[in-house]
């Protein structure tokens, strides 16, 4: 998505050789023109998949999945980082490893909100070593639903996430794939020529 990739040259930090800060559009502060964008590009390309829920963790997908499923007409649902009194017992939960804050947390989704006729897109907005999207996994196979697919907005795609999950069978679209962080260069994987 070039607009995307404009953004993220024009705006984006390079931390390190793995960190890309973009907390001028998705992470902190967001760009709700930018996010109509990508919600519709997501909605675009997962249009024939019967979409019944789109599913992200909170907080940094919540933007760009919000848009998605308002393009796509279905509700969002998101993933607690803190159990909430009110969730009392009645949830699905799985333990995620953030890349980024380098700590686990548990993720909590209320049972009423994921059931076996659902047909879940996974929305988040970066994909690194791909533990965020494995553990929304693990919640909708708790709930007996089905994964369509997994949308993200960055992937970092020199780790290897995105490559664990297609070769476990999942459709995995990424809206910016970077190839390379390396003294402070932001470089896109090269786009096949169709």
């Amino acid at each position: 998505m070039q607009s995307l990739e404009n953004k993220i040259l024009l705006e984006g930090q390079v931390l390190s050789d793995e960190i890309l800060k973009v907390d001028s559009f998705l992470n902190h502060q967001v760009d709700p023109f930018l996010m109509r964008e990508i919600g519709e590009e997501f909605a675009r390309r997962f249009k024939d998949e019967a979409i019944t829920k789109v599913l992200t963790i909170e907080s940094s997908g919540i933007a760009p999945a919000t848009m998605a499923a308002l393009q796509l007409g279905v509700p969002l649902v998101f993933a607690r980082k803190k159990k909430s009194l009110t969730m009392a017992d009645q949830y699905y939960k799985a333990e995620v490893f953030s890349f980024t804050k380098r700590e686990t947390t548990l993720i909590a989704v209320g049972k009423p909100f994921l059931n076996a006729d659902d047909h879940v897109l996974i929305i988040d907005d970066f994909l690194a070593n791909g533990q965020a999207a494995e553990g929304l996994i693990d919640v909708v196979q708790q709930a007996g639903a089905h994964v369509v697919g997994i949308g993200i907005v960055i992937e970092k795609a020199f780790q290897d996430g995105g490559t664990r999950l297609r070769q476990s069978g999942f459709r995995v679209e990424s809206l910016a794939r970077i190839a390379s962080l390396q003294d402070g260069a932001i470089s896109f994987v090269k786009k096949e020529k169709v």
